[in-house]
């Protein structure tokens, strides 16, 4: 097509034993940002690695056109070259270089052969401006939380002479605001000329920025839609992704919520490495048997500093006020204390601190419970794979057997082996931090209908999650962080988006109690 940058013809991949892609077809035009869809594993992340040349020219078949050339990428230098970018859902920066060393590794300023520090410093600076971030460039990206590193990677990006940018969900691990800040980025991309493609499973996200989106299942094309001629619905676009319709987005759920089971007091945690500063002031929270309970803040409103301070200390310093289980006073002194008192941490960065990559799946599951597969000091290695045998089948986790390693499976089928991780634990409290990041809508609704098993169970639950919808949808109260102060405390019966995000941006805590 005259006005296409790209075209992509009767891609073909196969991987031992599968085929990822089969004659796959796509076409983007310039200055347009495409959006791709697809459940996880339907071949989105691998169409993109053919055509960034993570997978080199002859480990495929088909042809790649771009800006009317045929192209034969080597490798990501390659296409990096001919002005093709692409940020990896996964994050590939050092934790223990600054945030301007990041940006310019492979591509540094210099000057007689030596690192121009002061202009690398300050170009850095102006492209964090770009993306909405006043970090100072010599921090180390360690002290930066995960949306703040996805949006450094989108820096990082914007130092190259991009003119094809691919995004790999790249607002999976943002809040409302800040995604709605990057999209606003992509549109002012677009009017620089710069060509987007985006792989997100956020289907609001994509009626708002995108132009076209083409669908993909099962590693085929299935269509291309045009947003701006034909009506779309989100649920033309979940059929198309998952072949079929979905009801609801969010199940069904008769809550029976029960006694209290867990309740903190006056929490109070100071950051670990800079002890005069507080994180967390005074906050209160409590969450009964068979309640699903959320969480819901702004990006740097400590969430994540809440949850991990209260399940062992896992995070800060001085941290102080009373936590009581089940009517109990209880210290929670250590990761292992808070499990043997009865909760679990499901991390927001699975991939990190929730599972081990290159471990199978059983081991995987048996990880935060092995004191229960012991007999006298060594693991039964029979029963450790019968009951993650019973996991796999009961989550539906989509691998041929418990041995796979973790690290093959898709996004969905990752966090459904780290909540089998954390059920077979048997908790009484259940923190699930972004428990649906970075999976696609049938997958999240597997996560969702997990969720309410285990709330009807007796368990009870703290969902933090960044979609305001989200949290809506299958919460039965919702409390507010604004600066990590607990700002509000909202039925689900009186929560809106409107509500909760005053809220969220409030600045002093209120001066109710808990209810």
């Amino acid at each position: 097509m005259a006005n296409s940058i790209l075209e992509m013809r009767g891609i073909t991949k196969t991987f031992p034993g599968v085929k990822a892609l089969q004659d796959v077809n796509l076409t983007v035009e310039r200055g347009q940002v495409h959006a791709i869809c697809g459940e996880n594993g339907a071949g989105k992340s691998t169409l993109m690695k053919v055509l960034s040349g993570v997978y080199p020219n002859g480990t495929y078949e088909g042809d790649i056109v771009f800006e009317d050339k045929p192209v034969a990428f080597r490798d990501i230098r390659d296409s990096e070259h001919a002005g093709i970018v692409i940020i990896h859902q996964e994050l590939a920066l050092s934790p223990y270089l600054s945030i301007a060393e990041n940006i310019f590794l492979g591509n540094e300023i210099a000057s007689n052969g030596f690192i121009d520090w002061d202009k690398t410093n300050l170009e850095a600076a102006k492209l964090l401006a770009r993306v909405g971030l006043r970090d100072n460039p010599i921090t180390p990206v360690r002290e930066i939380g995960v949306g703040k590193q996805q949006l450094v990677e989108i820096a990082k990006a914007l130092s190259k002479e991009v003119k094809l940018l691919i995004l790999d969900e790249p607002t999976a691990a943002l809040n409302d605001e800040d995604s709605a800040h990057l999209l606003d980025l992509i549109r002012h991309l677009k009017e620089q000329g710069i060509t987007s493609i985006i792989i997100s499973h956020k289907l609001n996200e994509i009626k708002a920025i995108a132009d076209k989106v083409t669908i993909i299942r099962d590693g085929r094309t299935i269509e291309t839609l045009d947003l701006d001629r034909d009506e779309i619905s989100e649920d033309r676009i979940i059929k198309g992704m998952v072949g079929r319709d979905l009801e609801h987005r969010y199940p069904d759920r008769t809550p029976k919520i029960g006694e209290e089971v867990l309740r903190i007091e006056d929490w109070t945690v100071h950051h670990p490495t800079e002890p005069g500063r507080v994180v967390i002031h005074n906050a209160h929270l409590n969450v009964r048997a068979g309640e699903v309970v959320g969480i819901a803040g702004l990006m740097g409103a400590g969430r994540t500093e809440l949850a991990m301070s209260i399940f062992g200390r896992a995070y800060g310093s001085n941290i102080s006020g009373r936590a009581y289980l089940r009517g109990k006073e209880v210290k929670l002194r250590s990761v292992s204390e808070a499990i043997k008192n009865g909760l679990a941490y499901a991390t927001e960065d699975r991939k990190r601190y929730g599972l081990n990559l290159i471990e199978d799946i059983k081991r995987n599951v048996s990880a935060a419970a092995l004191g229960k597969l012991a007999k006298r000091g060594w693991v039964d290695g029979d029963r450790e794979y019968l009951v993650a045998e019973d996991f796999r089948k009961s989550m539906n986790i989509k691998a041929p057997t418990v041995d796979a390693y973790t690290g093959k499976l898709s996004g969905g089928n990752q966090q459904k082996v780290v909540l089998s991780k954390w059920m077979y634990s048997d908790p009484d409290v259940l923190i699930l931090d972004e428990p649906t990041r970075g999976i696609d809508v049938g997958a999240k609704y597997e996560i969702y209908t997990i969720i309410n098993r285990l709330a009807a169970e007796g368990k009870a639950i703290i969902v933090i999650s960044s979609e305001l919808p989200e949290l809506l949808g299958i919460c039965d109260r919702i409390y507010a962080l604004s600066e990590g102060h607990v700002t509000g405390e909202v039925p689900i019966a009186e929560a809106t988006p409107e509500v909760l995000m005053q809220y969220m941006t409030k600045e002093k805590e209120p001066d109710h109690g808990v209810a």
